[in-house]
């Protein structure tokens, strides 16, 4: 924690008093701000005035006496319609900001360097690949935001420091002044279209991440979907703008074909890496991360020998194609995030030799689209309730053996890829259904995996692959 000071002498609400919202009214008390808090939860004014937050009922206050509103980023801003704090703000003619904008003045003159990485899919893996290299680089490296801790709980700016931010779409509407050092855009494809009233608007929210960078400053962005190259073809700047693409050769910008990372401008191919190599940054998608953890890297001045050393050495995001271990050599993959097909096709497709634990409770369309992977997967294990449906849908296609748990699926699994002699087996839990069958969440099923995979007989777990 430490004090907002640009607010010093200024009135302030802050609506939404959830981890980021406590610890940005807790940061502007400390740099002298007048702060009126509140929020529509009762749980969540006490949780606050517990934290020593000053409480004021919004409801009852001239917002004309006001110099900003602090608004949650989870609280709707345009659509489907602006909260009531928002209206009362727009009347009374002060800005509606959010705790990353009050971060970002505090960053100014400090000397500390912005990365920002925004993008529908990706950008979690990308934040934690990107902080993971500079940290191996010997950088001064906070990582927060979206992910991980919010941005007042981080260590306060100083020179040298490099603050990497995962940025939603909700939180870059919130922040009018964000011109970050290395700004990134993923990808997009439609979402959270309830909050901005369609994809355009999406879009052109997520592309003010770039509007005020200059000269000196670097923009990332992938050029794989039609609005990604909108916004790169409209893009009119001063920063060096890098396209990226996984899906085609580029002879100015960063791509992968064949799995190699590739370097060029102006037709010329400056540095190759290959990232067939690297455990945790197996298919297109993390070839992508890794395209924007490059580039970022590259344009705070990290070698490229320290950066391929530091992509080897990643681990991966939990649950998330997270290598957690190996017995006799098989891998075991934590892909307990992949509640849904859309999601588990991308663990699929990196991978040729599949012992496949999945099931739970399936979402609408169930396995149908998976179809083109089927060939891929050597045996499926399938537990929980869409168990009955996932073994109609692979009927004829994919020899399937039935489970009722976790447990028996990952001890038949590791059986049978032992025993496998055709090379590339791997063992994947990515189970294309929810949990709550038989697990809170995600996150505690994956969790029960790697400690199966841990009493598993000559288990070497992989670094943070351990409970």
């Amino acid at each position: 924690m430490f004090p907002a000071k640009r607010f010093h002498n200024k009135s302030v609400a802050v609506f939404g008093l959830g981890r980021s919202g406590i610890s940005c009214a807790k940061a502007l008390m400390e740099g002298g701000a007048r702060v009126f808090a509140w929020d529509d939860s009762d749980p969540s004014v006490e949780q606050a005035r517990a934290a020593g937050i000053t409480i004021t009922n919004l409801h009852t206050v001239d917002f004309r006496d006001l110099d900003a509103l602090v608004l949650s980023p989870g609280v709707p801003l345009t659509h489907p319609e602006p909260h009531w704090t928002v209206i009362k703000a727009h009347k009374a003619d002060i800005p509606v900001i959010g705790d990353t904008e009050v971060f970002a003045r505090e960053l100014d003159g400090t000397g500390a360097r912005m990365v920002a990485i925004t993008g529908t899919n990706g950008k979690s893996t990308t934040t934690a690949l990107i902080g993971h290299v500079l940290k191996e680089a010997g950088l001064d490296v906070e990582v927060g935001g979206n992910i991980g801790k919010a941005v007042f709980l981080l260590d306060p700016p100083q020179p040298g420091r490099v603050y990497v931010l995962e940025l939603s779409s909700f939180q870059i509407d919130l922040m009018p002044t964000l011109k970050p050092d290395v700004a990134i855009l993923t990808n997009l494809t439609p979402d959270h279209l309830d909050r901005h009233g369609g994809m355009e608007h999406y879009a052109q929210v997520k592309a003010r991440i770039f509007a005020r960078q200059a000269k000196g400053q670097t923009a990332l962005i992938g050029v794989d979907d039609e609005w990604c190259v909108g916004i790169a073809d409209r893009l009119k700047t001063a920063a060096d703008v890098r396209r990226v693409s996984v899906d085609h050769g580029l002879t100015e910008g960063l791509s992968v074909p064949n799995g190699i990372l590739t370097d060029a401008r102006a037709g010329e191919k400056s540095v190759t890496i290959d990232l067939n190599e690297c455990p945790a940054l197996k298919g297109l998608h993390n070839w992508q991360n890794a395209c924007m953890a490059y580039g970022a890297a590259r344009a705070l001045g990290v070698p490229v020998e320290k950066i391929a050393a530091a992509m080897m050495s990643f681990p991966g995001l939990a649950h998330r194609m997270q290598e957690v271990g190996r017995v006799q050599g098989v891998p075991f993959i934590n892909d307990s995030k992949a509640t849904n097909a859309d999601a588990a096709a991308k663990a699929l497709a990196s991978f040729a030799n599949i012992y496949w634990i999945a099931g739970g409770i399936a979402k609408a369309g169930g396995i149908e689209s998976l179809r083109p992977w089927f060939g891929k997967i050597t045996r499926a294990y399938l537990i929980g309730v869409a168990a009955e449906e996932f073994s109609a849908t692979l009927r004829g296609k994919v020899d399937t053996v039935m489970v009722d748990t976790l447990e028996h699926a990952v001890k038949a699994a590791a059986r049978d890829a032992a025993a496998d002699r055709n090379g590339n087996a791997v063992v994947l839990l990515s189970p294309a259904a929810a949990s709550f069958d038989q697990f809170k969440n995600f996150e505690v099923r994956g969790d029960a995996f790697v400690k199966l995979v841990a009493e598993l007989p000559g288990a070497v777990m992989a670094k943070g692959g351990t409970l």
